[in-house]
């Protein structure tokens, strides 16, 4: 059995569909036999750049409230690794904010 993970992602719009390719050609969103699979919602992303930061969006000591999309799919856990470096890469934010976690779920 294969242990799936879910990862959450919250990305800018413009760049929601460059990233859902980005991770879904590394694995993640597998489920039988389909590929790509994710659930997207709109939100608001709130930061605020510290000092030394090289913002995307803003500005050093400003806060900031940006619309993103909350992406959501399952990564098995052979492939986390190379589905975190797909994101970061396709990511525009210096730090993207993403989180995974292991699920009650799993293949065979």
């Amino acid at each position: 059995m294969t242990q799936l993970h879910a990862l959450v992602v919250y990305v800018p719009e413009a760049h929601a569909e460059a990233l859902l390719r980005a991770i879904g050609d590394a694995g993640a969103g597998r489920l039988g036999n389909y590929s790509h699979c994710s659930f997207v919602a709109p939100g608001t992303g709130r930061f605020t750049p510290l000092p030394g930061a090289e913002p995307f969006v803003g500005k050093v000591g400003s806060g900031e409230r940006v619309p993103e999309l909350r992406i959501e799919c399952v990564v098995e856990e052979g492939m986390l690794d190379g589905v975190v470096l797909a994101l970061r890469a396709a990511h525009p934010y210096e730090e993207p904010a993403f989180m995974t976690w292991p699920v009650n779920g799993w293949r065979q």
